[in-house]
C-alpha cells in the first residue's frame, strides 16, 4: 500500500487586486502541515505552479523553502515530488535541486536533452517508497510543457499537441522498464500540469497557455495503465476518466471567480498497481470573499441596502477582513462610483478588491444567475489571446516570460478596477 498527498496550484505570492494573501497562504501551509502529520503519508505530489510568478517575492519563496524544511523536520521518511507550472521559473525552481535531494523532494521543472539532442526521460522517473521501505510507486513527473520541450512528431497535425502526447508515451515507456526489475508491484502514477479538453476553467485566475485555447489535451494522452494521475492548471477540483485522473484545485481562492468552490487537498491509497482510493480533505478558508450582488449584476442603487447591512465581525485582524467585490449594472458612465461605494461602506471592516461594471445595454437573455465568470460584455475576447496572437504575427515568435509576466500584471490590475 502507498498513500500520498495530492496537491497544486498555490500560487504562493499572488497579488489580489493590489492585495497581499501570504496571510492566507501561511494558514494554508500551517493547515498542510498539520494533515501531513496527522495522517502520515509516504508521499506529497505538488503538481505545478507552486509561485503566481516567474519572479515570486522573497516572502513568498521563504514562506515556501520553510514549509519544506518543517515538513521533512517533523516527517523525515516524507517523499515529496513538484513539478513546475507555466507560472513558474522552471529553472529556478530546480536551481536547489542538489539541497533539496538530501530532504527527500525532487523538484522537475525543464527537459533536459542529451548532446544529441534526444530527451532523458529518466529523469521524469520518481520511484516512491511505502512505510515498509519497498517501492509501490513510480511517479511520472512531467511538468508544464512549452513548445520548445516537446519531440517533434513526423507528420504532426498539431505539432505542440502531438509532440506533448509523444513525451507521454516516451516517459511511460521508460516507466515501464523501471517497474519490469525490483519494482514489479509498483503502481504507475501521472502528474501533469496541462488543460484537460472538457475541464471547467476559472476565469480570471488561469493564464491561457497557448492562443485560442487549442492547448487542451485529451484525457486518453494518460495511458490506462496508470494508476493515478495528478494534475494542476485548472482551479477548479474535477475528475476524469472514472476518477482516475484529477484536478486536486487550488487550496485558496485566486479570483471571484472562484468563491463558490470547495478547495481541497486529496488523499490517494494505492493498493497495488489496480486500485487508488481518494479521499477528498477540505481545506478551511481563512479569508472570506464576498460578491455583492452574489448573482448578476444590479443598479447601484440597489445595493447600496445590501452593502449597508453587511453584518461583519469588527474583531477580526485587517489581514482576515473580507474581499468584497460589487458587480454593477450602469446604463452610462459614472465618475463617483467608487467613492460612493467606500463612503456606503464606511469603517465596516471589509476589502474593496473589484468593482465590476456592466452597461444595461448588453443584452443579459439567457444568462445563468450561477455563471461566475464575469460580467463584461466582450467575456470572450481575452487580451492575452490578442496580445500574443498580435505579436506572433509580428515578430514570428512568442514573447519571453518577462513580457507575458508584464503584461499579465497590467491586466490584472485593470480587472480589478
Amino acid at each position: 500500500m502507498l498513500k500520498i498527498f495530492h496537491t497544486a496550484d498555490w500560487h504562493l505570492g499572488q497579488s489580489f487586486c493590489g492585495f497581499d494573501r501570504d496571510f492566507e497562504h501561511a494558514r494554508f501551509l500551517e493547515w498542510l502541515l498539520e494533515q501531513l502529520q496527522r495522517h502520515r503519508p509516504d508521499a506529497l505530489l505538488l503538481s505545478g505552479d507552486v509561485f503566481d510568478s516567474i519572479n515570486p517575492s522573497a516572502v513568498s519563496q521563504k514562506r515556501f523553502y520553510n514549509f519544506l524544511a518543517r515538513s521533512h523536520e517533523a516527517l523525515p521518511e516524507l517523499q515529496m515530488v513538484i513539478t513546475a507550472g507555466n507560472h513558474d521559473a522552471a529553472a529556478r525552481l530546480e536551481a536547489p535541486a542538489g539541497l533539496l535531494d538530501t530532504l527527500n523532494i525532487t523538484v522537475v521543472g525543464t527537459v533536459k536533452r542529451d548532446d544529441s539532442g534526444a530527451i532523458d526521460t529518466e529523469r521524469f522517473l520518481v520511484p516512491l517508497r511505502n512505510a515498509q521501505g519497498i517501492i509501490a510507486g513510480i511517479v511520472l513527473a512531467v511538468p508544464f510543457l512549452r513548445p520548445a520541450d516537446v519531440p517533434l512528431v513526423p507528420d504532426a497535425v498539431d505539432p505542440y499537441l502531438d509532440g506533448i502526447r509523444e513525451l507521454y508515451r516516451r516517459v511511460f515507456e521508460a516507466a515501464l522498464r523501471m517497474r519490469s526489475g525490483e519494482s514489479a508491484d509498483a503502481a504507475l502514477i501521472g502528474m501533469g500540469h496541462c488543460h484537460l479538453s472538457g475541464g471547467s476553467e476559472s476565469p480570471d485566475s488561469e493564464r491561457r497557455l497557448v492562443v485560442g485555447g487549442a492547448e487542451a489535451l485529451a484525457v486518453d494522452v494518460f495511458d490506462p495503465q496508470l494508476t493515478y494521475v495528478a494534475l494542476g492548471h485548472l482551479h477548479r477540483a474535477q475528475s476524469f476518466d472514472q476518477g482516475r485522473v484529477r484536478y486536486s484545485g487550488s487550496p485558496i481562492p485566486l479570483s471571484f471567480a472562484e468563491t463558490g468552490y470547495h478547495h481541497q487537498i486529496l488523499q490517494v491509497t494505492l493498493e497495488g498497481k489496480e486500485r487508488a482510493i481518494v479521499d477528498r480533505i477540505e481545506v478551511p478558508r481563512s479569508t472570506p470573499l464576498i460578491r455583492i450582488p452574489p448573482g448578476q449584476s444590479g443598479p447601484l442603487e440597489d445595493l447600496i441596502p445590501h452593502l449597508k447591512s453587511l453584518d461583519l465581525d469588527v474583531s477580526v485582524p485587517p489581514e482576515q477582513h473580507p474581499f468584497l467585490e460589487v458587480r454593477v449594472l450602469e446604463d452610462g458612465p459614472d465618475p463617483n462610483r467608487r467613492a460612493r461605494i467606500e463612503q456606503t461602506l464606511g469603517d465596516q471592516p471589509v476589502r474593496l478588491a473589484s468593482i465590476k461594471v456592466q452597461h444595461a445595454a448588453v443584452d443579459q437573455t439567457g444568462a445563468d444567475e450561477n455563471d461566475q465568470s464575469g460580467t463584461a460584455s466582450l467575456s470572450d475576447v481575452r487580451p492575452m489571446d490578442i496580445f500574443l496572437s498580435a505579436w506572433q504575427e509580428k515578430y514570428e515568435n512568442d514573447p519571453g516570460p518577462d513580457v507575458i509576466e508584464a503584461l499579465r500584471e497590467i491586466l490584472i490590475q485593470e480587472s480589478c478596477s
